[in-house]
């Protein structure tokens, strides 16, 4: 009996082996190399988002430099002073290139990280997308503004963290001017220097507030732009969609600027904070921070949250909202150019926009 028994375990652990064997078979013959078309579709892809970044940031390039130097300004040696006042007080000071001055370290950072942004979006979306449909099991499923969010803030994430060093280095080099001690030459030399002189993990202070406010800013800037513009399309609202129901290029740029808007309000604080924690360790740091020497400002802390409660404490809650009218400039048309420009290129490439396809 016993040998019976050990006859027919032995059997039915060879027909699972078995089994499993032929399922693994079948799961890699479903699991093929990308083929010369993807590979195609996701370059295409990048270009597309890359030429959305890069076009957009040199489009408010000016109102993004001015952004950075009311952040961090000292207090008690005010030189810009809204938005008009500031872009005239850079032009009388540094000429027309002063008001483009670190935008090639942008555009270095920004293009990269707007070609990762928009694939892992759509590449998040995509894998979201089917997560609801199978967990639903609704095949017509669709995008729940929620999810899009989710999407959104996945993408966000990966982008910041792959080209934050980028940011930390444009930040400073945006922010010196013709009369700091040290000046950086350029994308090179700052990353250079700051690794020389304060170490690697100089290129990531102020990481955990950009990647805690890119959540709601990217996440909010996607879902609010695609279920905008589901929303006009399926409800035709207003007549804007066409006969070929599509939106025209100014309602999707009116649908950028909304979500541009909700976006970088509900973020903005993290980015002042964020700022403000990079220029943390720069001995040599522009006079813009230190004031010309005048009451140097307190440029030491140890971490996110004191960088919060010392600028609300020295200057009040308001602090945090510095520079926010020229960031509203700026952000509302550089966002919209951004999600046309991204599909009118990817229409231009041929590439496949809807995820849901």
């Amino acid at each position: 009996m016993a040998s019976t028994e050990d006859v027919k375990t032995s059997e039915s652990a060879v027909s699972k082996i078995v089994n499993l064997a032929e399922e693994a078979k079948l799961a890699s013959e479903g699991v093929k190399a990308p083929s010369s078309h993807a590979l195609l579709s996701i370059a295409k892809s990048l270009v597309a988002g890359g030429i959305a970044g890069g076009v957009s940031r040199t489009a408010v390039a000016p109102l993004e430099r001015l952004k950075i130097l009311l952040q961090v300004q000292n207090p008690h040696s005010i030189k810009y002073n809204g938005t008009i006042q500031g872009l005239k007080y850079i032009w009388r000071t540094e000429g027309f290139r002063g008001l483009f001055k670190g935008n090639g370290t942008n555009c270095a950072r920004i293009v990269p990280n707007s070609a990762v942004k928009f694939f892992s979006y759509e590449e998040a979306s995509k894998g979201i997308l089917w997560l609801h449909r199978r967990q639903s099991g609704n095949e017509d499923a669709e995008l729940t503004p929620l999810l899009r969010l989710g999407a959104g803030a996945c993408a966000g994430i990966i982008a910041m963290s792959a080209t934050y060093p980028m940011d930390m280095v444009r930040g400073r080099l945006t922010v010196q001017t013709e009369k700091s001690p040290r000046q950086y030459r350029g994308i090179a030399h700052a990353l250079s220097t700051v690794l020389k002189e304060e170490g690697p993990r100089a290129l990531y202070r102020g990481w955990l507030p950009s990647v805690i406010g890119v959540v709601p800013y990217v996440g909010l800037n996607f879902a609010v732009y695609e279920s905008l513009k589901d929303w006009l399309i399926k409800s035709k609202t207003f007549g804007l969609v066409d006969e070929n129901n599509e939106l025209s290029v100014t309602t999707r740029l009116a649908c950028g600027a909304a979500a541009g808007t909700v976006g970088q309000t509900v973020a903005y604080p993290l980015d002042v904070i964020r700022r403000r924690m990079q220029m943390v360790g720069w001995k040599d740091a522009a006079s813009v921070v230190t004031g010309d020497g005048k009451s140097k400002a307190s440029l030491e802390y140890t971490g996110m949250v004191d960088a919060f409660r010392k600028t609300v404490r020295h200057e009040g809650f308001g602090a945090l909202y510095k520079g926010l009218v020229p960031n509203s400039v700026k952000v509302v048309p550089s966002i919209a150019i951004a999600f046309v420009t991204y599909e009118m290129v990817k229409d231009v490439l041929g590439v496949e926009m809807r995820i849901s396809d």
